[in-house]
């Protein structure tokens, strides 16, 4: 079985998924997985992060991908990679209580489980670039220690 976070991951992707196709609630959709498969606490708790975090972020986020996948637009991009993204570029860039290496290991996971045959590869291209991207800019503290 997997790792509480791996679950929610999976949780908050087809949340997601579901609110990139029909726009329902994510919350709601959120809590029908939830009854329907009695999930533990933690994952709820940890996909409903992941699914706000999302959703809060969500044009930020979708920069970010259009900007490291210029040759995909979003509306051409399979949704499950689209949304696989949105949950990892979160984890690295708005939510640091996850290493940035393992977010991208876990949507390059979720890819070979719910992507096609070449999701893994694209996931990993394009996080691999945001990633490098944000090592790339300075931080708040190093700026202030500058001055």
């Amino acid at each position: 079985m997997p790792g509480i976070r791996r679950q929610a991951r999976m949780v908050a992707l087809q949340t997601l998924y579901e609110y990139d196709m029909v726009h329902h609630d994510p919350l709601e959709i959120l809590q029908r997985h939830a009854e329907e498969r009695n999930l533990h606490a933690k994952v709820v708790e940890y996909a409903q992060e992941l699914a706000e975090g999302v959703c809060k972020h969500l044009a930020d986020i979708d920069a970010h991908i259009q900007s490291a996948a210029r040759e995909w637009p979003l509306q051409q991009m399979a949704r499950v990679d689209k949304n696989i993204l949105r949950l990892a570029i979160y984890e690295i860039l708005f939510n640091n209580t996850v290493p940035a290496k393992a977010a991208i290991n876990e949507a390059v996971e979720l890819a070979k489980l719910f992507g096609s045959d070449t999701s893994s590869r694209f996931i990993n291209g394009v996080l691999g670039t945001i990633f490098n991207r944000a090592q790339q800019q300075p931080t708040p503290k190093a700026e202030s220690e500058v001055k």
